[in-house]
């Protein structure tokens, strides 16, 4: 809907005033004697421990998240991302400069301090080979961090004495998540320092979390009752007792200071007293400016999808962060036609006569389908759709009479123009992530072909008549046939099949992998009186050129009058009759060699086009043929052959008249393109627009319209419709209120995760969003573990990769470089480097670049020497390596050379390839581990079960001569934990 000046100007105006009173969506509190502290808006804030006005701490766009009160609550740690990485950082509480103290690369999670106040607890993965955290301290005026014994720690506090830490041992994919009953939960852990005994309050398989102390008491919270609540466990009496008893909103995130407890639930503080067991909840007021709450103009021009083009491509419309743009061929500007960020308008259709365009728009609360003038000067027409749910694919009829969609349930509609009755065509039986119905509209406006799932999980192609309501069944079934395209002249119809396609039908299994797809073109003959299009051909005498072949094209018409006489001709609707009887004799091949094709359109009578998937070339590590994107083919009958048409091609569409085509390229600066369908191939800059798309984005504004989009996702697609038992509409009167308190990209992705954990459903994530822009990190890593000794950092180990992982780059492991483990690092490109320095603030900025060390046997610079290095971003892979070929070794080593040890980091891409490196390179032996621990999940691993199991493999393949039966016996070790 318009947006007029003096909305524009009110938004600003509301942007720019003080949050409304008590508010709320306040997280991660912290208390000392007098104050409490918190993070809102991605800072942090200072308030009483009564309540009140808040006082703004920090100012920073970017993360600062986890404050803590220093024991005598003069300082505050938390961890900020000021220089771009997750880093811990000192203030004053009462304002002040932040003071960093950890420069490494990973993130640095604060949990707390020392009794003493001098040194910051936190968590970090960064000596880990498998990406688990573990506790570290570092001193307030900066030294070396110092890691805790234990050799896994997540979440948690030391004790009042310092000597004991209660900690929960692993952190799980969704906190959010609620009443998770899985392996990622554990007991709160409480470990002594010195003797490292372990004590645990009772526990059977509830997700408690965030253990902190009072004297000798522990407090955390547990959802043991349904709901997280505060429940406290006396380390010396071993008495566990429930404290709070909310039955609404989980309480989060909790600390302890001053003798009292601190906690989030329902976006408020509370405060509970240990003695009293008396809880209160905090009225704090946050008063501030949020600059990125202002409504301000971004380019979206990066965010283009769903591409439309004109009846004869004078314009092309594009969907980008909800707004529908148009865009001229050569003359004139963009316009935006919807500008509204409070609702979002997705997949243009151009109307056949150019003057309107149809969308789908969520105003008003569920999607509807919108007419609108092709200039946005007049009030919309809004049609209502047969229920709630996500819309798709939207077609306009050749004849301009009726609209064709697909819906998030997979069924195929039309709606008639005029009266904006809606019927149901067809159901695709099977919810499979990929929507390949792929409906299109004959010439005529008569049939609607589309790709639909047999019981074999093949698809078939349908047509459905308009006129009689009748669905008839095209292709046989033998082959996975889809992507049906109608040739303009109305004589064919065109598809693609594949008869390997039947390894993939297992969507979810690993076994589906490494099953290339390759697809063939096909074209049905649809009158039995018509011949074939590749009929024989032979050169005669007194035939010239071409002439033997006969052009198939449809006959142009000559202009109306009025105000579409200045338009080009448009070539008349041909009339489409389809012979059912035999119609299977009567389909051949293109003879086009099959590859991996897909999104097949018609262009002019006789062409279609088609795209190929092509995979990396070359030694550069980039998508696609040379740079990413799939290859556009063009197949014209008169030649019968397909020629390259274009490069780099992520998405395209065709005019109505079939003389224009629009095309997207790859990457952040995807190139939009309008070229001629007829003629010479273009060129690669040809036809390129020019335009850079802006809209006024008002965040409040798209912050309700993006949390009532992410409930509807969560309702459309989930697995179930009863919700998993969640009362749907109950979740959302619950956090709806929650929107008008969010004051940044970071709060309303946090806000959206709890309202999708009332599913209690895993695999359901948010992350990412539109976040403010913070400086890039740049730190370098050697590779290398590093101890402080004689004032010096020395090398205790080389992290080499092993030379058959190309993908992994070992700093100071290669030829030429001759550094060796117990040598000093002693200065960082001519900067001298002595403990308590951090050697990561020298390595800042040196990521991928040449740096110098200085190595020396001694720790004295005499007779030391220079050596150059490149340090990498990330060593994780070099640790994770080293951590694998460490278990296999010993697997090797205690098993005597006779097992096979295999890790699997997820049942993914990267799991399926890791299990294929690692088993075959020892299918000789008598038996395998596989080691499946800290796994990220994925696919179904039934080939990682089937393939040890299967003996035929060994049976063939013994040695010469030897009667020895081969037995390999498997073993599965871990989980996702």
């Amino acid at each position: 809907m318009d947006r007029h000046l003096l909305l524009v100007v009110l938004a600003c105006t509301v942007a720019a005033t003080p949050a409304v009173a008590q508010t709320r969506l306040l997280r991660q509190p912290t208390i000392s004697a007098t104050q409490v502290a918190f993070a809102y808006g991605n800072n942090l804030w200072v308030a009483s421990r009564d309540g009140g006005d808040a006082r703004r701490l920090t100012t920073f766009q970017g993360v600062t998240t986890n404050p803590r009160f220093s024991p005598d609550g003069r300082s505050i740690a938390f961890s900020g991302q000021y220089a771009g990485n997750t880093d811990v950082y000192v203030v004053p509480t009462e304002g002040g400069e932040p003071r960093r103290l950890t420069w490494h690369p990973g993130a640095d999670v604060v949990q707390g301090w020392t009794p003493d106040g001098s040194r910051v607890l936190f968590a970090s993965s960064r000596s880990s080979g498998n990406n688990q955290m573990n506790f570290w301290t570092v001193a307030v005026q900066g030294d070396v961090p110092t890691a805790l014994p234990m050799p896994r720690a997540f979440q948690g506090k030391l004790s009042p004495d310092g000597k004991r830490v209660a900690y929960r041992m692993n952190g799980s994919w969704d906190d959010e998540r609620r009443n998770y009953r899985g392996g990622q939960n554990r007991a709160v852990w409480i470990l002594d320092l010195t003797t490292h005994d372990l004590q645990a309050p009772p526990w059977t398989d509830s997700k408690d979390i965030d253990p902190v102390w009072i004297g000798d008491v522990v407090y955390f919270a547990s959802d043991r009752d349904g709901v997280h609540n505060v429940w406290s466990y006396d380390t010396r009496s071993r008495a566990l007792e429930q404290l709070t008893r909310f039955t609404d909103f989980d309480v989060k995130a909790l600390d302890a200071g001053g003798g009292m407890i601190v906690f989030e639930q329902a976006g408020y503080l509370h405060t509970l007293d240990p003695r009293s067991k008396a809880q209160r909840r905090l009225d704090i007021n946050v008063r501030g400016d949020f600059p990125w709450l202002t409504p301000n103009w971004k380019d979206v021009t990066a965010r283009v999808a769903n591409l439309a083009l004109s009846p004869t491509g004078r314009r092309a419309a594009v969907e980008a962060r909800g707004e529908i743009f148009t865009i001229p061929a050569e003359k004139g500007d963009w316009r935006n036609l919807t500008r509204s960020s409070s609702s979002a308008e997705r997949t243009p259709a151009w109307s056949p006569d150019g003057k309107s365009l149809a969308y789908f728009s969520d105003e008003g609360g569920a999607y509807r389908l919108v007419i609108s003038a092709q200039d946005g000067l007049t009030a919309p027409r809004t049609i209502a759709l047969p229920e709630p749910s996500f819309y798709y694919t939207p077609a306009w009829s050749p004849d301009g009479s009726r609209i064709m969609y697909s819906d998030a349930h997979l069924r195929l509609w039309v709606t008639e123009v005029a009266s904006g009755r809606s019927t149901r065509i067809d159901t695709d039986p099977f919810m499979l992530p990929e929507r390949s119905l792929n409906p299109v509209w004959s010439p005529d406006s008569r049939y609607i072909a589309y790709a639909k799932r047999l019981p074999s999980y093949f698809r078939a192609i349908f047509v459905y008549d308009v006129q009689g309501g009748a669905t008839r069944q095209l292709s046989d079934g033998m082959a996975d046939a889809t992507w049906p395209a109608w040739d303009a002249g109305g004589k064919y119809l065109y598809w693609m099949a594949s008869t390997d396609f039947g390894p993939r039908t297992g969507w979810l299994d690993m076994s589906s992998y490494d099953h290339p797809v390759t697809r063939a073109l096909y074209a049905a003959v649809l009158k039995k009186t018509d011949p074939s299009p590749l009929a024989p051909e032979s050169d005669e005498e007194g035939q010239s050129g071409e002439g033997r072949r006969e052009p198939v094209v449809a006959v142009p018409v000559a202009p109306p009058s009025g105000a579409a006489a200045n338009r080009d001709a448009t070539p008349a609707p041909a009339t489409v009759t389809i012979d059912f009887d035999g119609l299977a004799n009567r389909v051949v091949s293109l003879g086009v060699v099959p590859r991996d094709y897909g999104s097949l359109k018609a262009g002019i009578a006789g062409t279609i086009f088609f795209l190929e998937s092509v995979p990396a070339s070359g030694t550069v590590a980039t998508g696609g043929p040379q740079g990413g994107g799939d290859v556009l083919h063009r197949y014209t009958l008169r030649e019968r052959k397909a020629t390259s048409f274009a490069q780099g091609v992520t998405q395209y569409t065709i005019s109505q008249d079939g003389r224009k085509l629009l095309w997207r390229g790859s990457g952040p600066q995807a190139p939009l393109a309008i070229v001629n369908t007829e003629g010479p191939v273009p060129t690669a800059a040809q036809g390129r627009l020019t335009a850079s798309l802006r809209m006024l984005v008002d965040p409040r504004a798209e912050y309700r319209q993006m949390f009532a989009e992410g409930w509807r996702n969560q309702r459309e697609y989930l697995y179930v419709s009863n919700m998993q038992g969640a009362d749907y509409e109950k979740v959302k009167a619950m956090y709806e209120p929650l929107v008008a308190h969010v004051a940044h990209r970071e709060d309303f992705g946090y806000l959206l995760d709890m309202t999708g954990g009332e599913v209690a459903i895993g695999h359901s994530y948010v992350r990412g969003g539109d976040m403010p822009e913070v400086p890039p990190a740049n730190v370098g890593m050697l590779g290398a573990d590093l101890a402080v000794q004689n004032g010096r950092y020395r090398i205790t180990r080389i992290y080499d990769g092993e030379s058959w992982n190309p993908e992994l780059r070992a700093p100071l492991s290669g030829p030429g470089l001759d550094v060796k483990v117990g040598e000093y690092l002693l200065a960082v490109d001519g900067v001298e480097l002595r403990a308590p320095d951090n050697i990561y603030r020298l390595l800042d900025g040196t990521a991928n670049r040449q740096t110098v060390l200085t190595v020396g046997a001694s720790p004295e610079m005499a007779g030391s020497r220079r050596v150059t290095v490149v340090p990498v971003a990330n060593e994780n892979g070099l640790r994770n390596r080293a951590w694998v070929e460490g278990n296999r070794r010993l697997v090797d080593s205690l098993s005597r050379g006779r097992l096979a040890y295999v890790y699997i980091p997820n049942t993914g891409q990267p799991g399926y390839t890791y299990f294929n490196r690692y088993y075959f390179a020892q299918q000789h032996k008598q038996g395998a581990i596989i080691d499946e621990r800290f796994n990220g999940g994925g696919s179904a691993a039934d080939c990682i079960i089937d393939i040890p199991a299967a003996r035929l493999r060994r049976l063939l393949q013994q040695p010469r001569g030897s009667a020895r039966r081969s037995r390999h016996r498997l073993l599965v070790f871990g989980g996702r934990r």
